[in-house]
């Protein structure tokens, strides 16, 4: 058996910027990914995605995009290399190709973390697996015949992929409208199932969106847990053109619009009455939060900056409250209804009613057991790359405070 400090598990960025912290303060520790580092922006995700946030918000503790085009998004690929790049610039102790198959208590002051590679001896564990775990699917996709095609985000990679045929996406998230512009550009022919969603124009008065967002504090406010289930991540896309890309755009595609799925048979998905509802509530949000970036220029007297552009509202169509799948031609469905998290390995009473991990600002009930990259863990901007790293230290220095308690 191996022993340290502290074992983080999971080598993403939360992980990393965990482990940069823990180095900082000089508290011992490991890394252990499952893959190779951040594995999951490797293998679950599909080949045309871009971060969501410009370059320059790439920023992790002590580590910031050092690029050419900060205004920019990017690729995967890109961003592979950049949390390489990261994870060298401080030789962190990552240990690739090791899969946690327990984490429980080895005496009341230690836990006993089993792996596929041998197992560690540690007093704080920090879970760092991220957010966006295991794609959420609702019970009733089973309900559908088995010749229809069904698919979650994590397995897509590109329209050639999938069997010849329509469409349908179920969410209209980040993920789902990006799905649904990139299968309808493919020649295929798409139905979207609208749910709650954020809707953000990319550019506003002449800068990134998100550049206002931070200016304003928008990231910075104290998390409201019950915000959590309520406010999905918005509809944003990364481009080199900077184009906005909502329901609108999509409808301007050919992008049948349609309600929040409720229940499936074997030849139809049937959905709510609820479509001009929400699109109502996404515009009044849109205008609040626009609103507040506006009173902010304003109060500071930015000046030179445009006019406000018209950011109009989505066209709200005639939805049918039934779709029969075959006579629309649809054979493959993709379920981007968001991720929910999964522990089995951690063997601690920690879990809530939806198998989350219950915790205050990252510190469990059970001593020395944290968990890094929720969002709205601390602030609104928890789970972003550029705002993991201040949970991260907040974690780091709690940690330090109860190693130096045990050794008083």
């Amino acid at each position: 058996m191996k022993h340290t400090d502290t074992v983080i598990i999971g080598g993403g960025q939360a992980g990393l910027a965990m482990s940069r912290c823990l180095r900082e303060r000089q508290i011992d520790h490991i890394v252990l990914e499952r893959g190779r580092i951040g594995e999951r922006w490797r293998s679950e995700r599909w080949d045309s995605l871009r971060l969501l946030s410009p370059n320059w918000m790439a920023r992790l503790p002590h580590y910031a995009y050092q690029g050419e085009d900060p205004d920019g998004f990017m690729t995967m690929p890109a961003f592979i290399r950049y949390l390489e790049a990261y994870a060298d610039s401080f030789e962190a102790p990552v240990q690739t190709g090791t899969t946690v198959h327990c984490v429980e208590r080895a005496d009341p002051a230690r836990f006993r973390v089993s792996t596929d590679r041998g197992t560690w001896c540690a007093r704080n564990v920090v879970v760092a697996t991220g957010f966006c775990d295991r794609p959420r699917v609702p019970s009733f996709a089973r309900d559908l015949a088995p010749h229809f095609h069904q698919l979650v985000p994590s397995d897509y990679r590109r329209p050639d992929q999938l069997p010849a045929g329509n469409v349908l996406i179920v969410g209209a998230s980040a993920t789902g409208i990006q799905l649904a512009d990139e299968l309808q550009r493919s020649g295929r022919e798409v139905t979207l199932a609208v749910g709650t969603h954020v809707r953000l124009p990319r550019r506003y008065r002449g800068r990134d969106v998100l550049s206002w967002l931070v200016d304003i504090g928008a990231f910075r406010a104290p998390a409201d847990p019950a915000e959590e289930r309520r406010s999905p991540p918005p509809q944003l896309v990364g481009g080199q053109d900077n184009l906005d890309l909502d329901l609108g755009t999509l409808q301007k595609l050919g992008v049948r619009l349609v309600g929040r799925a409720t229940s499936a048979g074997p030849d139809h998905v049937c959905f709510a009455d609820d479509l001009r509802a929400t699109l109502n509530e996404a515009d009044q949000r849109l205008r609040a939060t626009l609103g507040k970036v506006d009173a902010h220029i304003a109060a500071v007297g930015i000046r030179p900056t445009p006019a406000p552009e018209l950011i109009p509202s989505v066209p709200i169509p005639s939805a049918p409250r039934q779709l029969a799948l075959t006579d629309a031609g649809i054979r493959s469905v993709i379920w981007a209804t968001g991720y929910e998290r999964h522990y089995p390995w951690l063997k601690l009473p920690v879990l809530d009613e939806r198998g989350d991990i219950r915790h205050d600002r990252g510190v469990t009930d059970e001593p020395g057991l944290l968990v890094l990259g929720m969002r709205f863990q601390v602030t609104t901007g928890s789970n972003l790359i550029d705002g993991v790293g201040a949970d991260a230290q907040l974690l780091a220095d709690y940690l330090a405070t109860r190693g130096r308690a045990r050794a008083a």
